[in-house]
């Protein structure tokens, strides 16, 4: 205990060994479910289920510990979901880009590079870029991610759903047995949080998770996430919809133009977020139970990056795709260490962020790795709030995610039991504390309320931490402008508007602006 002590300077920094461990296991807790996803999702591209897990679980074990010993911040990194989704979904999707798995991994690794290259201090591009944003703005981001996180949360327990009519409306709580709905027990589970934290009891995220946990293991009540959902149709000319409750692959024929099956088409679940498993809450079935070495992603990055010319893709394909990864890694990547970092207190005077450049640098190692182990990009987590309103406040909370992302190799079926409900009860907690930061932007700035109020709401509708970033931003420079203010504007900021704009917008309806310059 005394050499992780002096090792990262806990006392120095008013904590304790034991508070930074716990808020480790808080801040892991909140996010193990990327162990079972991400996998998942990067299946549908025909990566192997068991070598994305491996690449899962090392991706976030060495970002985590170079944030620990490096940055010696409290923060966690793993696989981002949003860039996971348009990775599978979109990038190396069948029925979208079809750009092969390989390719698009060698994107992740070269922009992991470029992302190293730019957070260098010699550089110093990624934190100019970060400083120069008006601290409104940054404070805004916080907010908004508290409600992104919000959201997130409160659909996976149950209480928020999608409708065609109203965007969003309530769940069905009228559905809510308590011997068997989860959403009864996530709403339990996430007031007996808020008391704990009250009464300023310890363990109280990693209690009241882990108490629900065990409640819907007893009661086998129903993970409301977990219960249906759509799936996606691997084969062309598929002749109907399916929907199913268990995480199976359904084969169902497919027709050709005289009504003849000509094959059989596999349809697997369409994951967004959540865990892999049944609809009911059920404990572990084993304990112990190792993945393997990748036997196809492992360095798959370096060698597809030969077979970029010859592909359909082509050179231009591959910039544009790059550039997409790394403009959403770099503001989803920013916005959350700006705002965990705040919350935090490493925050400076200056509106700077302490040891920024080290922070950076470990997301950047960290998408590298995961990159040749055979994973989409690697980014920090807004999940981190967790483990720092448990109290973490240095690099030793990073290094317990880290250890404990590693025993994911090992240990999966633990992980996979604990209900979504449970662990999405903890994440609107944590996005009701990340939503007093809203109280420090001066609103009665009609420049920056709009701005900064954009900031906030497009996170949570959008589901996308940058593109609230990005509107905020342009939304900025345009009522600058409109107000006659245009020299105030900063140049670096004036310049990453204009760069989004052409990453937003289309000129002929065909393709974005930055396409096109691209020529994908």
């Amino acid at each position: 205990m005394e050499a992780l002590d002096k090792m990262f300077g806990v006392t120095e920094a008013g904590s304790d060994v034991n508070t930074e461990i716990r808020a480790g296991g808080a801040t892991f807790l909140t996010m193990a479910y990327i162990l079972l996803v991400n996998p998942s999702m990067l299946s549908a591209t025909g990566i192997p289920f068991e070598d994305a897990l491996f690449a899962t679980a090392v991706a976030a074990f060495v970002g985590c510990m170079v944030m620990a010993f490096w940055a010696n911040l409290p923060f966690a990194l793993a696989p981002g979901m949003g860039l996971n989704a348009y990775f599978a979904f979109t990038v190396a999707a069948p029925w979208a880009m079809a750009v092969p798995w390989e390719i698009a991994l060698a994107a992740i690794l070269v922009q992991g590079v470029i992302f190293l290259i730019l957070s260098l201090p010699q550089v110093g591009v990624r934190t100019a870029m970060i400083n120069a944003i008006p601290t409104d703005l940054k404070i805004a981001t916080g907010a908004g991610i508290g409600m992104f996180l919000a959201i997130i949360g409160l659909r996976e327990m149950g209480w928020v759903q999608g409708d065609n009519a109203t965007l969003v409306n309530l769940g069905d709580t009228g559905a809510m047995d308590p011997a068997s709905s989860g959403a009864f027990w996530a709403m339990i589970g996430l007031i007996a949080i808020a008391v704990m934290m009250a009464r300023k009891l310890p363990f109280a995220i990693i209690g009241g998770v882990l108490a629900v946990s065990v409640i819907g293991w007893i009661l086998g009540v129903n993970d409301p996430y977990n219960e249906g959902y759509a799936v996606i149709n691997f084969c062309f000319g598929a002749t109907e919809e399916v929907m199913t409750n268990t995480f199976e692959t359904i084969t169902v024929p497919v027709l050709d133009s005289n009504g003849a099956q000509v094959i059989l088409c596999d349809y697997t679940p369409d994951f967004v977020a959540g865990v892999a498993g049944e609809g009911k809450a059920e404990p572990p079935t084993k304990i112990f139970d190792f993945v393997g070495i990748p036997e196809e992603t492992l360095f798959a990055a370096v060698t597809a990056l030969g077979d970029i010319s010859g592909s359909d893709l082509g050179w231009g394909g591959f910039i544009s795709v790059m550039v997409t990864f790394l403009f959403v890694d770099i503001f989803d990547t920013a916005g959350t260490l700006y705002s965990v970092g705040r919350q935090a207190g490493y925050v400076d005077e200056n509106d700077e962020l302490h040891n920024s450049d080290e922070a950076f640098m470990s997301d950047a190692a960290a998408t590298i790795v995961g990159a040749l182990c055979g994973t989409s990009t690697t980014t920090t987590y807004i999940e981190s709030a967790a483990g720092i309103e448990e109290g973490g406040k240095t690099g030793l909370t990073a290094a317990t995610v880290g250890v404990l992302m590693l025993s994911g190799l090992f240990f999966a079926d633990i992980f996979a039991s604990i209900p979504q409900y449970a662990m999405a009860c903890a994440l609107v907690v944590v996005g009701a504390m990340m939503m007093r930061q809203a109280a420090d932007i001066d609103w009665s700035n009609s420049v920056m309320a709009v701005p900064a109020f954009l900031t906030m709401v497009m996170m949570p509708f959008t589901y996308s931490i940058a593109d609230g970033i990005a509107w905020g931003i342009i939304s900025y420079c345009a009522i600058m402008t409109g107000t006659g203010k245009f020299k105030d504007i900063n140049p670096v900021v004036g310049g990453i508007a204009v760069f989004m704009l052409m990453f937003y917008m289309s000129i002929n309806g065909d393709g974005t602006i930055l396409d096109m310059i691209l020529g994908a």
